[in-house]
């Protein structure tokens, strides 16, 4: 089977970090480039944590660029209360000898997708500015994308609010212009996101062992532990966005529906993903009341334990 052309669009925070470990490290999946955008930590240290990850997983020379430094709209908020200051829960790493391109992330991307000799997958695990900016400012390139997968939203609870997820809640004006692109589009959110975790006596083994990528993971899994300031935070080990990479490779472990999705824009729903569960249509439908919707893709169930394997496995931990 050929590789999977990817473009990762990252705010690496501990979740992110994963996930760029396991996309560098499966044979079927071809990192192209990856695009840096504010989110989980600023841009300037999401960049950074990026060029020290790629270096940890022993990377080629993958191009790395930064974007945009806040949302659309509203200003940058920070969620160091989950990812730490520097975005990698306090773990240190080497500093790195790799630089960041001097174009933009949406210059990086557009080149990158005009160029390559398949249709490219986007994979967005962060706020969604980079993908809205793109789209917008070339539009030439949504007939070369296979498809946008994207770490966001929820068909149930939120996170960042009772009812949105962060980085759709971070920028939902960008989620809303990615949702209408017409690009085929799969949403990994909440609903899988908090179900795929390590378990904790594995991780404590492998923050402790000789394996420096090991290490690094066995950490960034154990780091949930400690954010919080009450001492009955319990662990979580979830491997988060290294899911929706996951996904890329393994798509039958999930239960995949199509389903009309619109991202809500004002109030306090703000950023939620509303999903449209019912079997028959309702009176907003019948008396054309209801907004524009998009059909996507959403994973609403995943075989946990098996992402897991998978994660350990791709990373050989297990």
């Amino acid at each position: 089977m050929p590789t999977i052309p990817v473009i990762l669009d990252v705010d690496t925070g501990v979740d992110d970090a994963l996930a760029i470990l396991f996309a560098v490290k499966h044979p079927d999946i071809d990192v192209l480039a990856i695009t840096c955008v504010a989110g989980n930590a600023s841009l300037e240290q999401v960049v950074d944590n990026t060029l020290k990850i790629l270096d940890a997983a022993d990377a080629p020379a993958i191009p790395v660029a930064a974007g945009a430094l806040r949302p659309l709209i509203e200003p940058a908020r920070s969620a160091s209360h989950v990812h730490g200051a520097d975005g990698l829960g306090g773990i240190q790493l080497p500093a790195t000898a790799r630089v960041a391109e001097t174009v933009s992330a949406v210059e990086l991307m557009r080149r990158t997708i005009m160029d390559a000799e398949r249709p490219v997958t986007l994979v967005a695990l962060a706020p969604q500015t980079n993908l809205a900016l793109l789209l917008r400012t070339h539009p030439e390139v949504a007939p070369k994308l296979e498809r946008i997968v994207f770490m966001g939203g929820s068909a149930s609870v939120g996170n960042a609010t009772a009812v949105a997820e962060f980085n759709v809640w971070h920028d939902p004006e960008a989620a809303a212009i990615v949702l209408g692109s017409g690009v085929p589009t799969f949403m990994y959110g909440l609903d899988v996101f908090n179900q795929v975790s390590v378990e904790q006596d594995a991780a404590a083994t492998l923050a402790a062992g000789d394996d420096a990528v090991g290490r690094i993971v066995g950490a960034l899994l154990g780091n949930r532990v400690a954010l919080s300031e009450d001492a009955t935070a319990q662990y979580t080990g979830l491997i988060g966005d290294a899911g929706a990479v996951c996904a890329l490779v393994e798509p039958e472990s999930l239960r995949i529906e199509s389903r009309p999705v619109r991202i809500e824009l004002g109030g306090y729903g703000r950023g939620q993903t509303i999903v449209d569960m019912r079997i028959y249509g309702g009176e907003d439908l019948l008396h054309g009341l209801a907004e524009e919707w998009t059909s996507i893709d959403i994973a609403l169930d995943v075989d946990a334990p098996r992402y897991a394997e998978l994660f350990l496995e791709t990373l050989g931990l297990k």
